[in-house]
């Protein structure tokens, strides 16, 4: 068992290693400005697409974003390419968001970032095949890296399931699992048990490898996929994003004036019973050294 366990680890540890290599540097200063979001899982707009409640509160969160100054990057499974088959039709159905996100394309402030769900970008033509139109000549990574002008000290960027068997090695058998047999019987309330960001021991396991990550690279790591927002006050560390489809708020991860920032976008009743879509900090600013 615990050689299992050990392998498991040297796995993530080679693939996240793999990635970081091979990552684009970008250098970003003070004046920098940068939100990073993930898991948005953008469906169809049926009844079991989970972005759909959230989808207000993604376009106001871009839209102010665009007003500041933002870069936008998408950490991975911003679409939801395992419960659906078309891109598309995705498409179609979030054409407002889409619509924005291609605005800071134009701006050249939007880089996309693939994760488990949406692996199937990172094959060669998908890029020209759906996104030409909307984002012209992408480029689209399993991994970034940002380093800090002030220091020469980076941030990785990546999804967070690299090394898991499911979810990276056999990503494909993963999808027909969650295509055939998982998404039906979670109808039934059934979790399913390869889902970091539903099954909370999955989580864990998942969390405890990108962790050994940083402690043997020193460097920050910043990911997704177990929709669990994460910002310590120390820096390196391992922190996350959090998601957009958890049931009364998104959450992202804000790099401005050399801090980063985790904040998180909810409706909220005023005295007069109207509702407003406001950002509210739940962790930092904490100090990139």
């Amino acid at each position: 068992m615990f050689a299992g366990k050990c392998e498991h680890m040297k796995r993530t540890l080679k693939r996240l290693d793999d990635v970081w290599k091979k990552a684009p540097v970008i250098s970003f200063n003070d004046e920098t400005k940068i939100v990073i979001m993930s898991d948005c899982h953008r469906g169809i707009a049926n009844w079991g697409d989970n972005f759909a409640p959230n989808q207000n509160l993604f376009f106001a969160a871009l839209n102010y974003y665009d007003k500041n100054g933002y870069a936008y990057i998408e950490l991975g499974d911003g679409d939801e390419l395992w419960e659906n088959r078309s891109m598309e039709q995705v498409m179609r159905a979030y054409s407002d968001a889409f619509w924005m996100m291609s605005e800071f394309y134009k701006k050249n402030r939007f880089l996309m970032v693939s994760g488990n769900h949406d692996k199937v970008k990172e094959k060669d033509g998908f890029a020209l095949q759906y996104l030409e139109e909307s984002f012209p000549g992408i480029k689209i990574r399993e991994g970034l890296r940002l380093k800090y002008e002030c220091s020469g000290n980076e941030i990785f960027l990546a999804h967070g399931h690299q090394g898991d068997l499911l979810n990276d090695t056999l990503w494909w058998l993963g999808r027909f699992l969650v295509r055939y047999v998982w998404r039906p019987l979670e109808l039934f309330g059934v979790n399913d048990p390869t889902d970091a960001g539903k099954s909370y021991e999955k989580a864990n396991r998942v969390e405890r490898k990108l962790q050994r990550w940083v402690e043997e690279q020193q460097t920050t790591l910043i990911t997704g996929h177990t929709h669990r927002p994460r910002l310590t006050g120390e820096l390196p560390a391992y922190l996350n994003t959090g998601s957009c489809v958890h049931p009364r708020c998104i959450t992202a991860m804000e790099l401005s004036d050399g801090e980063l920032i985790l904040v998180k976008w909810a409706v909220y009743v005023q005295r007069d019973n109207a509702l407003k879509i406001e950002r509210e900090v739940l962790e930092g600013p904490v100090k990139i050294v």
